[in-house]
């Protein structure tokens, strides 16, 4: 009864001190705000992170050319990839497929239009390793390595750009001033991280052969069996490589091999820093926000002296004073923290909609914001309610 008696005096006394109430709570709101609207915004830029890398291919394996190193100074790639070493890297235990590439950038030119962007020679292969799909036409096929075929599958971007939204299928373009027959084009993948959309797709025999006549691969992208095998599947891919590069044991790899799973947790850990950086900002809001529920608390206790002092004058004991000063500094931390939690909700989907970020609010936000607007409420009540169970009530009645 007595515990009711003072949270129904405590929350009179807020009601009739209605915007001291609101300003006190003011700080509260606008930091959990800031914090949930700030991890909402990580969490979303973590999430469509690992979205784009997994879109780049299903269980993908990179493997790409090391860097040259001179006078301990690394610098540019070294040409050590092959066709061979696909062919041998195809026949390892665990791995589904191979989609060798070849990088080069040219001009591109249909009709009056023309842009400059990466043409990639690709095999077959290529799209099912990578988790590409075709919005329009046809994939290559092997007779068009064989026979260095002059076809092109052009990436969403590629596409509006040449034929200005019209259909390319069917349609011819000029690559380097060489004729290509577009016979496809990639469905959109939107931004991501090496996006398919500007790429220009055509047969690797063709860019080896008719385009850039390099030998030397740009990339090999593998499909392994499942995420659980690729730590054993890029051992062995090291262990062949070695081999058949002939490099010496105490030698650097002259290739880079990186995982779907390293990636994932490399950029999960550059995500999470990123987020903890910016939530630790916002919560020096939070500590703002306590500091002025107790500098409102204090001038509470000093304007409502001779209340205290009529209270203990009837009875009132110090436990009940402190416990009345308490639940109202609390209760004002929590009304706070829940308001800024519904402006951090609505903040997170603003952001969402107009600057077309993913964001997702996660639960351990919610917990947490409730949990700090509890302990801020406590921490810092607990200075102006203990001054308040600290008066002495002659002194206090004597007060006007």
């Amino acid at each position: 009864m007595m515990v009711a008696e003072t949270m129904r005096t405590a929350w009179r006394s807020l009601g009739s001190n209605r915007m001291r109430t609101a300003l006190t709570a003011l700080g509260m709101i606008i930091g959990v705000a800031a914090v949930v609207s700030v991890l909402a915004v990580g969490e979303g830029a973590k999430a469509s992170v690992e979205g784009q890398i997994r879109s780049m291919g299903s269980n993908l394996v990179s493997i790409r050319p090391g860097s040259a190193s001179a006078g301990g100074v690394r610098g540019g790639q070294v040409k050590t990839l092959t066709m061979k070493d696909a062919a041998a890297l195809k026949e390892l235990p665990g791995v589904v497929n191979v989609a060798p590439e070849m990088s080069g950038s040219a001009q591109m030119r249909a009709g009056s239009l023309n842009r400059n962007g990466s043409v990639v020679g690709v095999t077959p292969a290529y799209l099912e390793v990578r988790a590409l799909t075709l919005a329009a036409g046809l994939g290559f096929t092997n007779d068009d390595l064989s026979g260095r075929t002059r076809v092109a599958i052009l990436g969403a971007n590629a596409a509006n750009e040449l034929f200005a939204g019209a259909n390319p299928v069917g349609q011819r373009i000029q690559i380097k001033g060489i004729a290509f027959q577009v016979i496809g084009v990639l469905a959109a993948k939107g931004a991501s991280m090496a996006s398919p959309d500007d790429l220009t797709l055509i047969p690797i025999t063709t860019h080896q052969g008719v385009l850039f006549g390099q030998d030397n691969l740009s990339a090999l992208s593998l499909q392994v069996a499942s995420e659980e095998a690729s730590p054993v599947v890029q051992a062995a891919i090291q262990s062949l490589l070695r081999i058949r590069h002939g490099m010496r044991t105490e030698a650097d790899d002259d290739f880079q091999v990186y995982t779907q799973t390293e990636m994932l947790a490399t950029m999960s850990s550059v995500t999470g820093t990123f987020t903890a950086l910016l939530g630790s900002a916002a919560a020096v809001s939070l500590l703002v926000g306590g500091i002025g529920i107790m500098n409102i608390m204090l001038v509470s206790v000093r304007e409502r002296t001779r209340e205290i002092g009529v209270r203990m004058a009837v009875g009132a004991r110090r436990r009940d004073i402190l416990l009345q000063f308490l639940v109202e500094s609390v209760v004002v931390s929590i009304g706070g923290g829940a308001i800024g939690l519904g402006m951090g909700f609505g903040a997170a989907a603003l952001i969402a909609k107009v600057g077309g970020w993913t964001t997702i609010v996660p639960t351990y936000a919610i917990v947490m914001s409730l949990a700090v607007s509890i302990a801020v409420g406590l921490i810092f009540g607990v200075g102006p309610a203990r001054r308040a169970a600290g008066l002495d009530p002659v002194e206090a009645l004597r007060q006007e």
